[in-house]
């Protein structure tokens, strides 16, 4: 594959594959088709609704300089499944079984593209990447492994840390991105967080809360992001290293879930990383329940005709 097709110049107006894949960059178009299926699992397409949303109130740049793609699987006048595609060029999917996985494989590359990973619960990653490397000779290896969880009854941690949560304020911001930075340098995710940027990063829509302790110093955060499809995902929550065993995180978590509720959210979600035994127990302990794994898999081809390997997958936005 050549590498000037990555980014195949008019990829919505392509004819339509077999199993029916429908491409479009049009996000209230697809939203218009496809807002049901994603509205029907609110915990599992939590990733899906955030992106549309985000993308719907801040315009086709809110992922960067290239407009999102986004697919759906109509079957008997239904949607079946959808994906999505932002300007990194990874795939993100809902549920496919092996025949739907190897279909999208197909379509997506008759009309030319290169994927340099994709991100998707744990056996439709698996599906997929089988039919990408059946297709294009690509290998593939995991680069991180997800674990979706969501609220089930919420139960504070005992003892409870003295102290309380609060919204951040308008003057913390410097604080707050420093923070970010912090958590974003812990998980490794590979970004600059400053005044300049911060607009244009996966932290800046969302809704902060941080713990202080009765002096008013604040000692963990946690954000939320906004309330889409009946569901909120927590995220980020950060402690700063020297601050972690106190139990924190665990009251911060507990108070911006409480607030996730009250503002009328039926489903509470967060990933944790699957290999991190502490964060899982944590929130396990207040009351997260693990409903899927997700994996993210970096594709590697024969001839190095990929797409940016390092790019961040783009599941926890």
């Amino acid at each position: 594959m050549r590498p000037d097709l990555r980014h195949p110049p008019h990829p919505p107006h392509a004819p339509h594959a077999p199993h029916q894949w429908h491409l479009t960059d049009d996000v209230d178009g697809f939203l218009a088709r496809a807002g049901d299926f994603l509205r029907s699992d609110p915990v599992l397409h939590t990733t899906p609704l955030s992106v549309t949303e985000k993308v719907r109130t801040q315009g086709p740049g809110a992922y960067g300089p290239k407009a999102p793609l986004f697919g759906r699987l109509v079957s008997d006048g239904e949607v079946r499944a959808t994906f999505h595609r932002l300007s990194g060029g990874g795939l993100s999917p809902t549920a496919l079984t092996p025949k739907q996985a190897d279909g999208l494989a197909a379509h997506l590359l008759s009309l030319g593209y290169v994927l340099p990973h994709v991100t998707a619960e744990e056996s439709t990653a698996n599906a997929f990447a089988e039919a990408w490397q059946r297709r294009t000779g690509a290998t593939y290896a995991p680069r991180v492994r997800l674990r979706l969880n969501r609220l089930g009854a919420l139960t504070p941690p005992d003892p409870f840390p003295a102290g309380r949560g609060r919204l951040v304020g308008d003057s913390e911001h410097e604080h707050l991105m420093q923070w970010c930075r912090e958590f974003a340098a812990d998980v490794g995710e590979d970004v600059t967080i400053d005044a300049d940027t911060w607009a244009g990063t996966r932290f800046a829509e969302k809704h902060y809360t941080y713990w202080e302790t009765p002096d008013g110093t604040p000692v963990s955060m946690a954000g939320a992001n906004p309330l889409v499809g009946g569901q909120v995902r927590i995220d980020p929550v950060y402690t700063p290293a020297h601050l972690r065993g106190r139990g924190y995180a665990g009251a911060v978590t507990v108070e911006v879930s409480r607030a996730a509720l009250a503002a009328g959210a039926k489903e509470v979600v967060l990933y944790t990383n699957a290999a991190n035994p502490t964060s899982n127990a944590l929130y396990q302990r207040v009351g997260y329940v693990p409903v899927a794994e997700v994996v993210v898999y970096d594709f590697s081809y024969p001839t190095g005709d990929a797409a940016s390997n390092g790019a961040a997958p783009e599941v926890v936005g």
